[in-house]
C-alpha cells in the first residue's frame, strides 16, 4: 500500500516540473559590427619588390652613407660606398643611423664576401642592432656550421631561427624586421620586454620573439634601462659584408 500511495506522489511531482522556453537569439544587422573609424592612413607600396613604401625613412639608396655617422669618432660614416652598394671598411668601427628609433619595420639587403674566407663566426659577420643593443646577427650561414643561436638571423646568443634560410655567398640576402622597443617605469624595472619578428628570404625565422635583455658575447642577457627611441647600429666585424636598400618605416 506504501508502494502505491507513493507512486501517484513522484509521478504529480515530476508532472510539476516546468518546461523551460526556448527563445531565438537576438538577431543583430551587419551593420552593428562594423567599425568605421579609426581610417587607416593610406601607403602606397613600392613600385618593386622590396623597394620602399610612400611612408618610409630611406637610410640608403644606393648613393651615399648621409643617413649614418660613425659610432667611434661621431662623424661622419666612413664605410665603402661603391656601385649603389655599401662594403663595410674593416678597423673603422661601427655605424648608426643619426635618427632614433623604437618600434619599427626595417627592410635590409646584404651580402656576403664575394670570397668566401673563414668558417663558423669568421665568414662574413656582421649584425643589425635595434636600440645599439638587441643585435639580429648577419653572417655567411650557407654550408657553414656554427653554434645556432649565433647563425644567421639569429637573437645573438639568444633566439635559434626556426630555419636557415641562406642563399649562397654570390646572392643578396634580405631581412625584414619588425621590432617592438621595451618599455621601463621610472625605476628602471620592464614593464614590457622586446619583441623581434624576422622574415629572412621571405622565410620567417623568428616569430615574436621575445628578447631577453641586451646583447652580449659572455654571460646572460639582461635589460638596462634606456630611452624608448635610439639608433640603429651595423657591425664592423672585421669582415666584407655588402649592404644595400635599406628603409624604415615608424610604427
Amino acid at each position: 500500500m506504501k508502494l502505491n500511495l507513493l507512486f501517484p506522489v513522484l509521478a504529480g511531482s515530476m508532472l510539476a516540473v516546468p518546461v523551460m522556453a526556448q527563445h531565438d537569439p537576438i538577431q543583430l544587422p551587419p551593420q552593428a559590427t562594423e567599425v568605421w573609424e579609426p581610417v587607416p592612413p593610406v601607403v602606397t607600396p613600392g613600385e618593386e619588390n622590396h623597394m620602399p613604401p610612400s611612408d618610409a625613412i630611406v637610410l640608403f639608396d644606393g648613393s651615399d652613407l648621409s643617413a649614418w655617422k660613425s659610432v667611434k669618432t661621431g662623424g661622419e660614416a666612413e664605410w665603402t660606398v661603391h656601385d649603389g652598394i655599401f662594403t663595410v671598411k674593416p678597423g673603422t668601427g661601427e655605424i648608426a643611423t643619426k635618427e632614433k628609433f623604437g618600434d619599427v619595420q626595417v627592410h635590409i639587403e646584404w651580402k656576403a664576401p664575394d670570397v668566401v674566407k673563414g668558417e663558423g663566426q669568421g665568414r662574413g659577420n656582421s649584425g643589425l642592432f635595434f636600440c645599439e643593443r638587441y643585435e639580429v646577427q648577419i653572417l655567411d650561414s650557407y654550408q657553414n656550421r656554427t653554434y645556432s643561436n649565433g647563425q644567421a638571423a639569429s637573437l645573438y646568443k639568444e633566439g635559434i631561427p626556426l630555419a636557415n634560410a641562406m642563399r649562397s655567398p654570390q646572392e643578396w640576402n634580405t631581412y625584414d624586421v619588425f621590432f617592438t622597443a621595451p618599455r621601463f617605469n621610472k625605476d628602471g624595472m620592464v614593464i614590457s620586454p622586446a619583441y623581434v619578428t624576422v622574415i629572412h628570404n621571405g622565410v620567417l625565422v623568428q616569430n615574436h620573439y621575445e628578447v631577453k635583455g641586451s646583447t652580449a658575447y659572455i654571460g646572460v642577457h639582461k635589460y638596462e634601462a634606456h630611452e624608448t627611441e635610439l639608433p640603429i647600429k651595423l657591425q664592423d666585424h672585421g669582415n666584407l659584408v655588402n649592404f644595400r636598400n635599406i628603409w624604415v618605416r615608424k610604427l
